[in-house]
């Protein structure tokens, strides 16, 4: 019989890699609920190594998910106003236009705030694009990261 805390721990561990690509879902967060769920309610040790490990990993996935936008931005030259004030916006846009509305949201006031601060029309564009870049980049980077953490989970707790 499949122990309900398995599934527990392996569904919010598919709920980490579904937030990954989706915005303003706390990937790493679901894939460490998972981690400890497991570790602390199922009936199979993981053991300290697999825990640190995996408990890392997803802190990691935290962390990528919250710096990657504002750190792309932050690199294009923009300024840290710019980059916070495109962050809320498209978050905000998030739920008027859905998954688009953060791309757009971002790429848009990065784009005028770069003009209204005196950058011509290609650096704005550029350092918009830029920015975009790192939004995806991002969101890629978290599914690769949530995807590692559910099958190291799932060989670590079904083979060993």
């Amino acid at each position: 019989m499949v122990e309900v805390v398995l599934v527990v721990a392996v569904g919010l561990l598919v709920a980490g890699m579904v937030g990954s690509v989706l915005p303003a879902v706390p990937s790493g967060l679901f894939s460490l609920a998972g981690i400890w769920a497991y570790a602390l309610f199922g009936s199979e040790p993981l053991g300290p190594l697999a825990i640190g490990g995996l408990t890392l990993a997803a802190i990691g996935t935290v962390v990528v998910d919250h710096v990657g936008g504002p750190v792309a931005a932050k690199l294009s030259g923009s300024s840290n106003r710019t980059a916070l004030i495109a962050a809320v916006v498209g978050f905000v846009l998030l739920f008027v236009l859905g998954p688009l509305g953060i791309i757009v949201g971002v790429i848009g006031t990065v784009f005028l705030l770069e003009l209204t601060e005196g950058a011509d029309m290609e650096m704005a564009a550029r350092r918009s694009i830029y920015t975009a870049a790192g939004v995806l980049g991002s969101a890629l980077a978290q599914l690769l990261l949530t995807g590692t953490i559910l099958l190291a989970f799932v060989v670590i707790v079904v083979v060993f």
